[in-house]
């Protein structure tokens, strides 16, 4: 079960075709499973695991994924909503590791804001958290701001929406919500000084529209990013959602 679905996340991620509701039997039955999906997955495409992210997923509950390289930008590189399916915006905490993750809560040699732009290769949408672990943990891509000064705040408020306006803020517990992080990379095998844990979700899921966009962290900082294009659009042939 577990191959038979990663192998046709594989073809959803490097085609770029949708994924239809998954038939009895080779959907995973928990998030356990889907973890196991998701390592399958990892393997069969080949990039570089640099972390682990946290996000909010079906239901409101947390989930967690792998970090691919190339899924990580710099601020100011935009971002084409036709190339992601059902994409959604966050604000996003990026921790970078000063030491190799131990059983101690980790400490962080830098933290950078960060926009994460969701997205899945379900036509539908994951039906559940296992299926959204399965494609990991939802990862579109994560366009991540300049270094912010200071340690991990304990909790913190986050804003997120298009530039010029103004949303109430979403406080969130930074600090647990990163060691949730932690637990979940320690259950992938651990991660090396200099990999990151990222929590996302903050300030809300938001749909992605196009425009200029904001995020905004208390006590981590703050971060634009332009979507370009139409969300409404399907990706395009041979093009990675």
């Amino acid at each position: 079960m577990s191959e038979a679905l990663a192998a046709a996340l594989a073809e959803a991620w490097e085609q770029g075709e949708a994924l239809a509701p998954l038939p009895a039997g080779m959907a995973p039955l928990d998030v356990p499973a889907g973890e196991e999906v998701a390592a399958a997955l990892v393997e069969r495409l080949g990039q570089p695991v640099i972390g682990i992210r946290l996000v909010s997923g079906p239901g409101g509950a947390w989930i967690a994924g792998p970090l691919l390289g190339p899924r990580l930008l710099r601020a100011g590189t935009p971002v084409a909503l036709p190339a992601l399916r059902h994409p959604r915006v966050s604000a996003a905490v990026i921790g970078v590791l000063a030491a190799p993750l131990a059983e101690a809560p980790p400490s962080f040699s830098a933290l950078h804001p960060a926009v994460d732009v969701a997205a899945d290769r379900y036509r539908d949408g994951p039906a559940d958290a296992a299926q959204a672990v399965a494609d990991l943990a939802s990862l579109g891509l994560l366009v991540a701001g300049k270094r912010a000064p200071g340690a991990l705040p304990e909790r913190a408020a986050a804003r997120i929406g298009p530039t010029g306006t103004r949303h109430r803020p979403v406080e969130a517990a930074l600090a647990p919500l990163m060691e949730q992080a932690a637990a979940a990379a320690r259950r992938w095998g651990g991660l090396p000084a200099g990999a990151l844990l990222v929590v996302a979700g903050l300030g809300g899921l938001r749909a992605a529209a196009p425009g200029k966009w904001s995020a905004a962290i208390a006590g981590v900082g703050r971060v634009n990013v332009l979507l370009t294009g139409s969300a409404g659009q399907p990706a395009q042939q041979g093009e990675p959602p």
